[in-house]
């Protein structure tokens, strides 16, 4: 991680090695992180270390990363209702600024939260099928809300590619670019650990009484879900007005 931080600053200030110092450390991460979870489902699927107690240290583990996910989201959030109660003479005094023109909250934004709200349905009833022993429902459910999953990346390209503003006009543009981004991103990770979830339940990887992996895929798009509504209401619907 120290090498990905390194790798971005010097690419940044245009030194010739900062890529590949970027890169090497990209792969050195996600090598790292694949064989790590490679023997966390090993060690709680094949070897049985996965007792109550330890599921109580993965299940608190979980519920403290997204907690630190809340803290970085409420940040953007904050600098959002700063500069919207605080506008600067430099935007016109008013938000968002006079000379911005702003996306309508009821196009693709409006489509996006629907498909979200409808993930969030899915994957609780991926979880409901998962308790009650039903695998095919399961494998439907799941592989549901990854196809909605990429619908709402696709959408969020395509606003981006056609918005009127960029992400260096003004405070509004950086602000709506760095909350909505980071949002997708969250979406995309939270997609791959759906993927990885819908390949273990091809693989007979959870029961109904041990499937903490897919609770924690589960938890982890419940937030992403909630941070898009917080995110629309206050970003979409009260920054146009």
């Amino acid at each position: 991680m120290l090498g990905v931080t390194f790798g971005f600053a010097l690419y940044f200030h245009g030194y010739d090695d900062g890529l590949a110092l970027l890169e090497l450390s990209l792969i050195n991460v996600l090598c790292i992180a694949t064989l790590w979870w490679r023997d966390i489902i090993r060690e709680g699927l094949f070897e049985g270390q996965h007792t109550a107690k330890v599921l109580r240290g993965l299940r608190l583990g979980m519920i403290l990363f997204i907690v630190s996910e809340v803290m970085f989201f409420f940040a953007f959030f904050w600098a959002f209702f700063y500069f919207a109660f605080n506008p600067s003479i430099f935007l016109g005094a008013v938000w968002p600024p006079k000379h911005l023109v702003i996306l309508n909250p009821f196009e693709i934004p409006l489509l996006n939260t629907l498909l979200l709200l409808t993930s969030g349905a899915a994957i609780t009833w991926c979880h409901h099928s998962i308790v009650l022993g039903s695998r095919y429902q399961a494998f439907i459910s799941l592989a549901g809300t990854i196809f909605l999953a990429i619908c709402f990346i696709a959408l969020q390209k395509f606003e981006y590619s056609n918005a009127p503003f960029c992400i260096s006009d003004s405070v509004y543009g950086s602000i709506f670019y760095l909350t909505t981004g980071f949002h997708g991103f969250h979406v995309i990770i939270g997609t791959c650990f759906l993927i990885v979830c819908l390949v273990r339940i091809l693989y007979f990887h959870f029961s109904r009484q041990q499937h903490f992996g897919f609770e924690a895929a589960a938890w982890y798009w419940h937030f992403v879900d909630v941070v898009w509504l917080f995110l629309y209401v206050v970003v979409y619907i009260w920054g146009s007005f």
